[in-house]
């Protein structure tokens, strides 16, 4: 019996291999080229029933769509029953493009679009031309710049948001602690995080410590073949609470 072990281990192994491959595939697959050759940058996304057309810059990361987008927009549209978005108070920080912001906003949630003063113009463009007459909330589009005026910005009293979504928004850039301090001004203890982290550097794993400092962090989906886990994460006085 012994013997049969290690063989069971591999089977199981390349059995998970497989299964990773295929919902990396599947994932990568909503997105798809335009036939349409055009003078601006854009590609075509498929979710939440509709077809997404999202006009992406070049010149800065976050005008670019990102396969972590891609792995929060696929999660949200197949587990609607576990994480509810219709009529839900949710807030994207670093939502670039704006492509998880206009899918959570066909499942029915009341978004809140945020990035960089720089980015908000294409933001806009592409978040309105994607929701408009197909959402039961209109999404909103405001400027948030990690760690500063969020009190100005964003008072608690005044925001109560049920989800916080992130996506690709650690990478080697030096605002980590003013990131870690807009996670925590955002979130309630009833506030549920989804966050998904593509892992390139040592310094993201340092930042995943420090988060959980914080946070209570859960791994609800792994995919190494894109080298992305997706996390779920409350605060920390929530279960002290």
């Amino acid at each position: 019996m012994a013997q049969l072990l290690p063989q069971a281990f591999l089977t199981a192994a390349a059995e998970s291999g497989r299964e990773d491959e295929r919902a990396a595939a599947e994932i990568m697959a909503r997105c798809y080229v335009p036939s349409l050759l055009t003078s601006s940058s854009w590609e075509s996304f498929r979710f939440a029933g509709h077809d997404i057309r999202i006009t992406e810059a070049t010149d800065c990361y976050g005008a670019v769509v990102w396969p972590s987008a891609l792995v929060l927009c696929y999660f949200l549209e197949t587990n609607t029953k576990q994480y509810n978005m219709v009529d839900k108070n949710v807030i994207e920080i670093g939502a670039g493009t704006g492509l998880v912001s206009i899918v959570a906003s066909l499942l029915g949630a009341q978004v809140t679009a945020t990035d960089l003063p720089e980015l908000l113009g294409n933001l806009q463009y592409n978040i309105s031309r994607n929701t408009k007459s197909r959402c039961k909330h209109l999404p909103q589009v405001k400027e948030l710049s990690w760690g500063i005026a969020l009190d100005q910005r964003f008072p608690r009293a005044a925001n109560s948001f049920d989800y916080v979504l992130a996506a690709d928004v650690v990478y080697a850039h030096p605002f980590l602690d003013e990131l870690l301090a807009t996670f925590d001004h955002l979130c309630k203890e009833t506030t549920v995080v989804l966050w998904v982290m593509r892992f390139r550097l040592e310094k993201e794993n340092k930042f995943v410590d420090r988060f959980k400092e914080l946070f209570d962090l859960e791994e609800i989906a792994s995919f190494p073949s894109l080298n992305i886990k997706l996390y779920k994460a409350v605060k920390k006085t929530r279960r002290s609470a």
